[in-house]
């Protein structure tokens, strides 16, 4: 019969006995799990050091210092952990007695991490110093900037003293200031504005002329008789030219036929008055000087404008007039839009005559013949070439000549088609 169990040198049986493992084993296998979670957090220590250096590159293109900071930060923080664990592996195996297959595996890997550490390290303290060097670059680029900023102002303020600064348009509502250069573009510019104002103000002129029941087809055949309009619409560019004649009557005037007596200006004296006011209110003007030659420019273009007929069928009275003729600039809606068209006006005089030579002013005669060369239709027309030529029935704005070059005439063409 067998025995599946044993016994002992005294012949007892050791089936049932108990086996306990061995200390040295226990510990054995204590380490060997310490390495393996020294290991892996090595390994996602530098997964994480490499993502931080991966960011630590692309900071840099495009240069960014605050990408920059934080990618260095996070570079730091990695290479501090590591450092950790090299220290913390250092004192928990001072010097290991002998080295299994495993504990050289290990002890290679480390040693790869510490050269992987001090690649990294070096890395690091070469983008220190360009960043080092980057900040010393911003700081001195920024001392420029304030420099220049500081000449800029000095230099606006010379030229404000001098009249030759002049705001921007106030389309982006900023108070910057920009050299305005003379030329033949900006006085190009100049005339289609003043075009422009004439045909706005003739809006609320024709309306309030509605309103106090005024028979415009009469009123236009008193400005020019005698017109045979090809649509009863047309007969508004009758007032605009109305407008246009009072309003630069006495234009070929250096004094715009205000002050007579006064010396004449210079062609930079009439630039910078053009300069002074280009961006200013009118009405503000006239606050801060209401005798000045703008001023009386202002106060006899009205009463010429504006009959006293036609103001006491708009107002009921003589109020307003009154006042202008005793030195007044009112404050009423009416005014104010007369003020916009008399400062337009008034600027392209002061532009005419700043150039050297000066721009000739030219008009165009009920009946002329219609020439091309000189002359535009205000509206858009087709010649019909059974008829005669077309001929000027009415001239809505001057044109100009300024060094060889024509800006237009604006007319109003009879023996035309007009579309629509």
């Amino acid at each position: 019969m067998l025995h599946t169990g044993s016994r002992d040198t005294q012949g007892r049986d050791n089936s049932n006995q108990k086996v306990y493992p061995h200390p040295m084993d226990e510990a054995k296998n204590q380490s060997q799990d310490s390495l393996d979670l020294l290991i892996s957090k090595i390994f996602n220590n530098i997964t994480s050091l490499k993502t931080a250096y991966i960011q630590l590159q692309e900071a840099h293109t495009p240069y960014d210092p605050d990408k920059i900071q934080t990618a260095d930060k996070l570079v730091i923080e990695e290479l501090v952990r590591l450092s950790e664990l090299k220290h913390s592996y250092r004192d928990s195996n001072p010097k290991p007695i002998s080295a299994s297959p495993l504990d050289a595996h290990l002890v290679a890997e480390i040693q790869e991490q510490q050269r992987l550490l001090k690649t990294y390290e070096v890395m690091v303290k070469k983008f220190q110093s360009q960043i080092q060097t980057r900040d010393s670059e911003i700081i001195q680029l920024q001392q420029r900037i304030n420099e220049a900023n500081q000449k800029k102002v000095k230099l606006e303020k010379k030229l404000k003293q001098r009249g030759l600064l002049a705001k921007e348009p106030e389309d982006t509502q900023k108070q910057s200031f920009s050299v305005v250069e003379l030329s033949p573009e900006l006085f190009s510019a100049t005339v289609e504005l003043t075009y422009r104002s004439i045909h706005d103000f003739s809006k609320p002129l024709i309306n309030m002329m509605k309103a106090a029941n005024w028979d415009l087809d009469t009123a236009a055949s008193s400005i020019e008789p005698d017109v045979p309009y090809a649509k009863r619409v047309h007969k508004k560019y009758a007032f605009e030219s109305y407008i246009c004649q009072r309003m630069f009557s006495g234009f070929q005037d250096e004094s715009f036929s205000v002050d007579p007596g006064r010396s004449a200006l210079s062609s930079e004296g009439f630039f910078h008055q053009y300069l002074a006011m280009r961006s200013a209110e009118p009405l503000e003007i006239l606050s801060q000087d209401p005798d000045s030659e703008f001023g009386k420019f202002c106060r006899k273009k009205y009463l010429l404008v504006i009959h006293p007929k036609m103001e006491g069928s708009f107002f009921g009275n003589l109020d307003q007039r009154n006042y202008i003729m005793n030195g007044g600039h009112p404050r009423t809606p009416f005014y104010q839009a007369f003020l916009k068209l008399a400062k337009s006006v008034w600027l392209l005089h002061r532009l005419t005559f700043s150039f050297d030579p000066r721009v000739n002013v030219f008009q165009v005669r009920k009946g002329s013949e219609f020439c091309e060369a000189y002359m535009e239709s205000v509206i858009p027309a087709e010649e019909d070439h059974h008829k005669r030529p077309a001929r000027v029935g009415l001239m809505v704005m001057p044109g100009f000549v300024l060094a060889g070059s024509v800006i237009k005439s604006q007319v109003y063409l009879l023996g035309l088609k007009y579309a629509g």
